[in-house]
């Protein structure tokens, strides 16, 4: 087991509001309204208790004091966050219109980026007290505000991507013949937990032809001899995220099955090799996508090639054609080529890489040969 690393601290949510509050005027915003969910976390550390419908809100104006809106029987708990120093609390009671807290503290006439995860009934009771206002996504508008990872950030990065190759090659060691994909799935969940996660978001089994539906959900299919199985798994540890993709034989493969994992395999490492810095997020996924293309598997390769990591699973950059981000250190993604025949079989090969000063760099070391499981 790893070591815990240091909480982040008032001053690290501070300079990270400061950072999203410049990008905000540098995108021509009048600022940014951060509701419940990874953006607030990222930018406070404070995570909403539980689902509401009450209005809690994160105003940042380029120039003003980060203000955080929020329910008063919330205000204890959003107090106690991480961040709170580093902003002011304003609270409202149920006898209050909380849009009548929160439009005084916004440009009547600006135009906002909003979490892409805010209600719209409290975007809609903003729109009510400021009828001239406007707002934008914050994936369209600022897609880069949680992309770049700082050196702690990469350490929690790589602490969770260690964790999941670590319950990977304990998973080897486990019978699939005459399971259900379930109960396979249920194994590398524990081992997720047991490894340090505090969450699992997904434990993918393909097993068979269900190996050929990229996010086939673990199922009562008994897996048998001769199965390719797809895994794909991941959660949060530290507060960042993990995901990886390997796939395995039920004994022995037949030379069709090796020769398309060994293609996906090395489109992979094509993909890989694509990343260094000032590179379009695109070339990676023309990288590999060219690799398994160019075998006359191109239209069996059905999905993008990567998606950004971090405080969530899956967040911006996005490898896939037409994204021409260039790419920045500190950018953490996946490369995750496949091939899906269906009603056969799938190949999946991910692993999460940062972007470095002259390169990049692999947060899952397992080997991407095609494993032999009983």
């Amino acid at each position: 087991m790893d070591s815990t690393p240091a909480p982040f601290t008032a001053d690290d949510y501070r300079a990270r509001m400061a950072r999203a509050a410049d990008a905000a005027a540098a995108a021509g915003l009048a600022g940014l309204l951060v509701a419940p969910g990874p953006d607030l976390v990222y930018l406070t550390g404070y995570r909403v208790p539980a689902d509401t419908e009450r209005l809690t809100l994160l105003v940042l104006v380029p120039g003003e004091e980060p203000v955080l809106v929020v329910p008063a029987l919330e205000a204890p708990d959003a107090a106690r966050a991480a961040g709170a120093a580093a902003l002011t609390l304003r609270d409202w009671t149920d006898a209050v219109d909380p849009y009548a807290v929160a439009a005084p503290l916004l440009d009547p006439k600006g135009r906002f980026g909003v979490s892409d995860n805010a209600w719209a009934m409290h975007l809609l009771g903003l729109q009510r007290r400021l009828p001239d206002s406007a707002y934008a996504a914050l994936t369209e508008a600022l897609p880069m505000l949680r992309a770049v990872k700082d050196a702690r950030e990469l350490e929690r990065m790589e602490a969770a991507g260690a964790a999941a190759d670590a319950a990977y090659r304990e998973i080897l060691k486990v019978r699939f013949s005459g399971r259900k994909e379930t109960d396979v799935a249920a194994d590398l969940a524990a081992l997720l937990l047991n490894f340090g996660h505090s969450q699992v978001d997904f434990t993918v089994v393909g097993s068979g032809p269900n190996g050929a539906n990229p996010h086939h959900e673990a199922g009562d299919r008994t897996i048998e001899e001769g199965d390719m199985v797809v895994l794909d798994f991941g959660g949060l540890k530290h507060g960042y995220g993990s995901d990886t993709s390997r796939t395995v034989h039920v004994g022995e493969p037949t030379p069709e099955e090796r020769r398309v994992h060994d293609l996906v395999r090395e489109a992979q490492q094509a993909g890989c090799e694509a990343v260094r810095p000032g590179v379009a997020c695109q070339e990676v996924d023309r990288a590999a996508r060219a690799v398994i293309t160019e075998a006359g598997y191109g239209e069996h390769f059905i999905h993008r090639t990567g998606h950004g990591i971090g405080v969530t699973t899956h967040e911006p950059p996005y490898m896939i054609e037409g994204e021409e981000l260039p790419l920045v250190p500190g950018m953490c993604f996946s490369v995750e080529p496949g091939i899906y025949l269906p009603g056969r079989f799938g190949v999946r090969i991910e692993d999460i890489v940062t972007v470095t000063e002259d390169g990049a760099r692999r947060f899952n070391t397992t080997p991407r040969e095609l494993a032999i499981v009983e």
